[in-house]
């Protein structure tokens, strides 16, 4: 019997923390330390403009000499950013995010940026699915 492959919305992160693309480089550093994570979507009036990750916070404080409060997140974020629909099968979203580098993807429904899902999203379904699908299967 094939089981069907989940959707990505079953292991995304919800209601990720965002930034604005005018905020200084110094409010996405702190958003990250408080909220223990790696990657802001950036937003523009509501719309994901791009994304910025703790690498990229790193490599600009390394040029600037950590003065990064003058420095805004729409200077330094990435605009390609790889988005999904919470529908889209996981399978799918894990083969994008392996062939194209990418650390995470962005979950987008109707415009509106409504989950993140990450390296660390994609560990955990493995480990999900490794203990509940292939446990079942071999119980036999």
């Amino acid at each position: 019997m094939t089981k069907a492959i989940p959707q990505v919305q079953s292991f995304m992160t919800t209601c990720p923390h965002t930034v604005g693309i005018d905020q200084p480089l110094s409010v996405a550093e702190e958003l990250m330390k408080k909220y223990h994570i790696r990657h802001l979507p950036v937003l523009e009036g509501g719309t994901l403009t791009g994304i910025i990750t703790d690498r990229d916070i790193k490599l600009c404080r390394d040029f600037i000499d950590g003065d990064n409060a003058s420095v805004k997140v729409g200077d330094v974020c990435e605009e390609a950013v790889y988005t999904v629909s919470p529908s889209s099968p996981l399978n799918e979203v894990v083969t994008g995010m392996a062939e194209g580098k990418f650390g995470s993807s962005v979950v987008v429904d109707h415009g509106k940026v409504v989950g993140i899902f990450t390296s660390i999203d994609v560990m955990i379904a493995l480990a999900t699915l490794l203990e509940t699908r292939l446990k079942a299967d071999h119980r036999g």
